[in-house]
Order: C-alpha cells, then structure tokens, then sequence
C-alpha cells in the first residue's frame, strides 16, 4: 500500500524514541545533491529528512543528509561512502555494533504499492544475516513502532503486511484501518477483549461501524462490519461480511459496494 504520511506524521509523534535530531529539517536541494550521490531516495524517507532530518526510531539512528561539500565525510550522512554496498544502501543502524537496515536499491515499489519505495531488510550485526522487515520506510518506522509496543509485527498476517507498507489507511470516505499507534487504545476503548475474545478491531467506518478480524485460528483474512456499541462474541454471525482480501479493498475503495472475495 502507499505509504499515508499524514499518519506516518502522528505514528511519529506518538511513538517515544521517535522524531527529530540535532540536524533539523533537510532542504530540498540537499536532498537532491545526495540523490546524485546514492541515487533517487524512497519518497517516505525523503518526506522524513524534509520533516525531521536526523533523529531515531527505537534503537536504530537514521541518516541524515549533510551540508553542502561536507555529505561524503560525515559519518552520519546517508552518501557516507561505508552506507553503499552493492544494492544495499544503509540508512538506519544501532550503535555498538548493532543491527543494520537497509535499503534494497532497484526494487522500487509499483504505482499502487509506494511507487519508489525500496524494501528494507535488516542485516545482523553479529554474524551479517539479512531478514526482511518492510516494504518501505513508512512501513520501517511501523513495524519498530509495534515492536515497541509489544504487538510484534501486527494482530493477525493481513494487518501485518499493511503495516509492512504503511501505519494505517484512512480514506476519503471515512474508513479507517488503525496504526500501531492507535490499535490498542481502540480496542481498549470498546472494550473488546472483553466482549468479543479472539478478535480485534482494527479499524471503522467514522460511522459508528468497526471493522474486526480474528486474532486466531484458520480464517484470520475476513473483515467483518458490526457497530461499535454491538461488540460481542459471534461477530461473524451479528455483524456484516465484508472482504477476505483487506489490501484489495483499501485499493478498491472501501465502501459502498466495494466488498472482495479472495
């Protein structure tokens, strides 16, 4: 999914650890002169150099882009001649030896996924293995951001692969898929472990309508509608069906008449 940087924005603000360093904000045209350097940037890590400049996300210190004529000697810096390894440009790494992330260059995202979004992988800084971690930086900060708040990389696989991407969805017409930064309030507010145990919420309509999937067992891909005030056990006997493929939906629009079937 493409990255939602107005929620990126108070994923951001709401996450301690997160946020601006000492460097503040990047202009522009230094960003475009490191481009020249490591080549085009992915457009979420550029929005978060023109917004926050250097800072960090859990444990991990983001590069930044340096003054003009001083970018290549700075070890902060992302054109940092270290940062660039084949099709590997490190952009974020723990201190002391610590875990590395990286972005895989010439895996650029399509239109409807973040075009020009890399995936980023985390390379260990104990013996250099490589796992992957997300499908942009919007989707980077995310993951670290549910970590962070014990929900290791999502309620169930689908919410997981949309943080992957982007910490949540809101469209024009109301519906809203919850970040890490809000799920847990969420479900605490309308309390539904309480009445329905085994699901969770993980977004509404801005109508009174949530949307719930299932934490366990065999079908953790439906979404079922059913009003906020109506919580209960059987959601998928009280409430409404409405897609088995959540990121098809969300592309599709979401509501009206916009319900998939895988």
């Amino acid at each position: 999914m493409r990255p939602d940087l107005t929620l990126l924005r108070e994923l951001i603000e709401a996450s301690p650890g997160f946020g601006r360093g000492r460097a503040g904000a990047v202009p522009e045209p230094l960003i475009r002169e490191a481009e020249t350097r490591v080549g085009p940037l992915p457009p979420s890590y550029r929005w978060w150099l023109a917004e926050y400049g250097h800072g960090r996300a859990g444990d991990a210190d983001i590069a930044t882009v340096g003054p003009a004529g001083s970018a290549d000697g700075m070890y902060e810096a992302v054109t940092a001649a270290w940062r660039l390894d084949g099709d590997r440009l490190c952009f974020a790494v723990e201190p002391d030896c610590g875990d590395g992330y990286h972005f895989v260059l010439g895996r650029a995202g399509q239109a409807g996924d973040g075009p020009g979004e890399y995936p980023v992988v985390c390379r260990d800084g104990t013996d250099g293995c490589e796992y992957p971690v997300a499908e942009s930086f919007a989707g980077f900060l995310t993951v670290l951001a549910a970590r962070s708040r014990g929900l290791r990389d999502g309620p169930n696989p689908t919410v997981a692969r949309l943080w992957r991407s982007t910490p949540g969805v809101l469209l024009d017409n109301g519906v809203h898929i919850y970040g890490p930064h809000l799920i847990q309030e969420r479900n605490e507010t309308f309390e539904v472990p309480r009445y329905a145990p085994g699901w969770v919420l993980v977004g509404d309509d801005s109508g009174g309508d949530g949307l719930l999937m299932r934490h366990h067992g065999r079908d953790r891909a439906s979404v079922h509608r059913l009003g906020l005030g109506a919580v209960c056990e059987d959601v998928a006997t009280e409430g409404e069906w409405v897609t088995d493929d959540l990121l098809g939906w969300l592309r599709a629009g979401g509501f009206p008449g916009t319900a998939l079937r895988g």
